[in-house]
């Protein structure tokens, strides 16, 4: 069997498994894509790996997919977390798509003070997500979170997490991911939880600036000699992060 396309379901899999498809789900894969009864869908949960199934009902409302047999193992992203300020619609979109591909394993929209958006959809941006996911070839799909104050974010926030702070201000600066991991401290957080913070279109303020050099888990990093706007830096930073310390490495 040789499956082309591939759907994240929110079922469990395994060999001789019935999977239910949504309506959506249906409409795509019977009405789009012009599939049919006995062809073959590659399918992923997010936990138990990519399993090769095969259509067995197809209607316009529904389907159902009978599971034949595993075809790849479950592929975790390494522990990072990807904040960033939600900027126009289609960048935001192209974020979220973006840190799914590049293994982050969550996504948190974050209010700064010049954030300019004030709520988000969820739902839609978490919809992208499993959409790059299907497209990439991951077995993982990262979780999205709901939109949090960054000041009280930092304050709660978990134990062991280190946190590389992109700093626009030192753009063309020496400040580097690779000068702090070629410290003892750095060479320590080869394999620790890490999250990554892109500010908004309007930068830090000087306020939040200060607290995040105060704070002990967080290391002010320089994304190049140019800055860079919000959607280039988030796929610059993860470029980075994950050729130093992520499965690129």
């Amino acid at each position: 069997m040789d499956a082309k396309i591939r759907l994240y379901v929110d079922h469990p899999l395994g060999e001789g498994q019935t999977v239910p498809l949504a309506r959506d789900q249906a409409h795509y894969l019977f009405g789009v894509m012009r599939r049919g009864v006995g062809d073959a869908v590659a399918l992923f949960n997010g936990r138990e790996g990519e399993w090769l199934a095969r259509v067995t009902q197809a209607g316009k409302r529904g389907g159902l997919l009978e599971v034949v047999e595993q075809s790849a193992p479950q592929r975790m992203p390494p522990d990072l977390w990807l904040l960033f300020a939600p900027i126009k619609k289609a960048r935001t979109d192209f974020i979220v798509e973006k840190a799914a591909e590049m293994g982050a394993a969550r996504i948190v929209p974050v209010q700064t003070e010049f954030t300019n958006a004030e709520r988000i959809r969820r739902d839609r941006l978490q919809a992208h997500a499993i959409e790059a996911a299907e497209q990439c070839g991951g077995t993982f799909v990262p979780e999205v979170t709901d939109l949090h104050r960054l000041d009280r974010l930092l304050a709660d926030w978990p134990e062991g997490r280190r946190l590389m702070f992109c700093d626009e201000a030192l753009a063309g600066g020496s400040s580097s991911l690779r000068t702090l991991l070629a410290t003892d401290e750095g060479r320590a957080a080869r394999g620790a939880p890490w999250a990554i913070l892109i500010g908004p279109e309007g930068g830090f303020s000087e306020a939040e600036r200060a607290r995040l050099r105060d704070l002990p888990f967080a290391h002010a990093t320089a994304l190049g000699p140019r800055i860079l706007r919000a959607d280039t830096a988030a796929v610059a930073a993860l470029t980075l992060w994950q050729q130093a310390l992520g499965d690129w490495a």
